[in-house]
């Protein structure tokens, strides 16, 4: 599964510098931000942190990161870009985290679920590494959104990545945890549509409270 993800460690940041990347970005970094509420002292696992694109702000906030990736070459991209940052790099499955029983404050995996068929015992590891009363925060693609099902059939067609990738729905992702949690999605605009109409269609999605976006964001707390 690693070598899946090599050839994406230049090509992955790149995307989000696009504009319809760069908005894809804000909203789910905005998503992330409000559920995992980084700050000084947070000691994060980062789970599947990839080029760290998602890190940097959990690290601009205070908190002290621990990455974990599967792949080699994204895993030294993000440990050139955060060296002498409060960023740990670590080499690892998602599936068998190689940490000990609450060593973290918060636990946060953001689109790495879905290249991993093992969803219930990924989601096991990353509260059983997060202390009593610490924040598990899980985030994926949305098998409701339209943007699954171009995805899907990109898949179909032969692309490396998303022929392999399993889509959840907001339902799927409620069940991966023992505990009830908060259920929230972003991305409610279409690729195509223009930055105005993304923009507005993001802001009327988010009011409505839509579990159908394509980005899909769990948070739980872990029993004391």
């Amino acid at each position: 599964m690693a070598e899946l993800f090599d050839e994406w460690s230049t090509q992955y940041d790149r995307w989000f510098q696009t504009p319809i990347g760069a908005l894809v970005l804000e909203c789910e970094g905005r998503l992330i931000d409000r559920m995992l509420r980084a700050g000084p002292g947070d000691r994060i696992l980062d789970v599947g942190c990839g080029t760290g694109i998602f890190s940097r702000r959990a690290l601009a906030a205070g908190a002290a990161l621990t990455g974990l990736e599967l792949s080699r070459p994204m895993l030294a991209v993000v440990a050139a870009r955060f060296r002498g940052r409060a960023f740990a790099p670590i080499l690892g499955d998602m599936r068998a985290l190689p940490f000990a029983d609450a060593s973290f404050d918060k636990a946060v995996s953001i689109t790495a679920l879905e290249f991993v068929a093992e969803a219930e015992q990924a989601a096991r590891e990353l509260f059983r590494v997060t202390r009593p009363g610490g924040l598990v925060v899980l985030a994926t693609l949305n098998s409701l959104s339209p943007w699954a099902a171009r995805r899907a059939e990109t898949g179909k067609k032969g692309h490396a990545l998303f022929s392999k990738v399993f889509f959840r729905s907001p339902a799927e992702l409620a069940a991966l945890s023992p505990v009830e949690g908060v259920i929230a999605s972003a991305v409610h605009f279409e690729k195509e549509d223009e930055p105005g109409l993304a923009r507005q269609k993001e802001a009327e999605g988010a009011a409505q409270a839509l579990t159908t976006g394509a980005f899909l964001a769990a948070c739980w707390q872990k029993p004391s």
